[in-house]
């Protein structure tokens, strides 16, 4: 994990990187090197850090009420999250902490979801092969922000993964650092 202070004062950002072999991923390991070279946000690479799975809850509710943004980075699986990211929520946003009585830690924080697919943004939608939006699909990460409190921020979405030259994939490079350090607008989303 890298950690890095903010240094224009804007938002402190936490980017959780989920991907289970991020270094053999083209799309998700480029991302994710932008942001450390960029060194204006706190990325943590979940996979590296709890290689057996054993989450220190602790530890990852202090990193979320140290920051004021949090961007969950992950490959589309089967139209969720990687496992270890779904058993991170499922510990760490707790009862008393996330939610529920004393639950107001993550209240007012904002959630960006940044995701990748194979297939190409026009297979997301109705009619297309898999018949359902990324807003449809990435619902239920709407709905936790929604639950915790916190502000849920327009998706960054790098679709057909395998179709990416090394030129665009420097050009995403450089979008998903902006819009990871930017302040979203609520309406609206960013696709690729």
């Amino acid at each position: 994990m890298s950690n890095h202070s903010n240094p224009s004062g804007s938002a402190k950002t936490l980017v959780i990187v989920a991907h289970p072999d991020l270094e053999a991923s083209r799309i998700n390991k480029r991302l994710t090197v932008e942001l450390e070279r960029r060194g204006n946000v706190t990325v943590h690479r979940l996979y590296e850090t709890y290689p057996d799975e054993k989450i220190d809850v602790a530890r990852e509710q202090a990193l979320l009420t140290a920051h004021d943004r949090v961007v969950l980075q992950f490959p589309l699986f089967w139209y969720n999250s990687p496992a270890l990211l779904k058993k991170w929520l499922d510990e760490v946003f707790e009862l008393g902490f996330a939610h529920g009585k004393g639950g107001d830690k993550l209240k007012g924080k904002e959630l960006l979801i940044a995701t990748s697919t194979g297939g190409a943004q026009s297979m997301y939608q109705a009619g297309g092969l898999h018949n359902y939006s990324y807003s449809e699909i990435l619902r239920p990460f709407q709905q936790t922000a929604n639950y915790t409190g916190m502000n849920y921020r327009p998706h960054f979405v790098v679709s057909g993964i395998r179709e990416v030259s090394d030129e665009q994939l420097e050009k995403y490079a450089t979008d998903y650092a902006n819009y990871v350090e930017s302040r979203p607008a609520l309406s609206g989303r960013v696709q690729i």
